[in-house]
């Protein structure tokens, strides 16, 4: 059995595959390798396992981790040492940033821009399974247009200055309660402030057809478009992320101005992801030294010696948006 595992900022899926259409799948808590400590990182995968049956934990012989934040070896080494406590009958790991994950997902052996758009938003060129070329996101302060970090980053900004249309305004307010202090203290000093901004999302795209919430939408999409997206001279795009499958409709239309043709939205990777993977049956048993290299792709054999006790690892993982 393999277990596939696509992480963003919010969730993860995990996915236990036999074959196509022989799958277990559990969601968690989202993972990030560069900014979350490791006694969270803990946590989340002993919560993955304790969702999935003991004769599915104990069957995994495989895992491939595609996550936010898997940058280098030394972001994935922490995850890798909890997925060696929690599924010890797995031989041999895989991790990947989620960029690759999308980018598979949505082109296989292909060529095209992906774009994930999502809680955060990223991009790259990817061609023949490899990514050739990626803007850098920059995060929910540098950047990630085009995310739902960044369209609640502005609609509450608005909000604090009184440029919300009332009627609007008023609605917001009678869902969320949000006081200046409280959005201050989560952002600034909160565990999790671009998932806290993106939570605002779904209010703002459920409200489109409004004429200032339209403006904002646009004005998202396009600095993602013309910061990245059409930066990477191809024509053919595709998203994964549920807010660029919510938008689709105004990303396809936007496009045509800029020449990119969207050929295809995801909400999730996953699935896509289990079919590639369940497709190639022999690639676990491959000799990790005949494998080819990947940008931002660690691999590893499960790691003979005993695990560090929890009590004297470092607090916190570090890393790079």
């Amino acid at each position: 059995m393999i277990l596939i595992a696509d992480s963003g900022a919010t969730k993860t899926h995990w996915y236990f595959c036999h074959e196509p259409g022989d799958m277990v799948m559990v969601q968690t808590e989202g993972i990030n390798a560069a900014t979350m400590g490791r006694d969270k990182i803990h946590e989340i995968v002993l919560s993955a396992a304790s969702k999935a049956a003991s004769d599915v934990v104990n069957e995994v012989e495989a895992i491939y981790f595609y996550g936010a934040g898997i940058v280098s070896s030394e972001a994935s080494s922490v995850i890798r040492d909890e997925l060696c406590l929690a599924f010890p009958s797995a031989s041999l790991m895989e991790f990947h940033s989620d960029m690759t994950g999308a980018a598979t997902a949505l082109f296989g052996n292909g060529r095209g821009v992906a774009a994930i758009m999502g809680t955060g938003s990223n991009s790259c060129l990817y061609e023949n399974g490899k990514i050739i070329r990626n803007i850098r996101p920059g995060g929910f302060i540098l950047g990630d247009e085009g995310s739902g970090a960044a369209l609640g980053r502005e609609f509450l900004s608005d909000y604090f200055k009184e440029l919300v249309p009332a009627e609007l305004a008023a609605e917001f307010d009678k869902e969320f309660h949000v006081t200046y202090p409280e959005a201050v203290a989560n952002i600034y000093k909160g565990d999790a402030p671009s998932r806290y901004l993106a939570s605002f999302a779904k209010f703002i795209v459920s409200h489109k057809s409004h004429e200032y919430v339209a403006g904002l939408i646009e004005r998202n999409l396009r600095n993602f478009i013309e910061r990245a997206l059409s930066r990477y001279g191809c024509t053919e795009a595709g998203v994964v992320g549920s807010l660029g499958y919510a938008l689709q409709d105004e990303l396809t239309a936007l496009g045509r101005e800029y020449g990119l043709n969207f050929v295809k939205f995801l909400s999730s990777p996953i699935h896509a992801l289990a079919a590639w993977h369940t497709s190639r049956p022999t690639e676990q048993n491959t000799p990790m030294s005949s494998r080819p290299s990947e940008q931002n792709t660690t691999m590893s054999s499960r790691p003979a010696e005993p695990k560090t006790p929890m009590s004297s690892r470092p607090s916190e993982a570090r890393g790079e948006i």
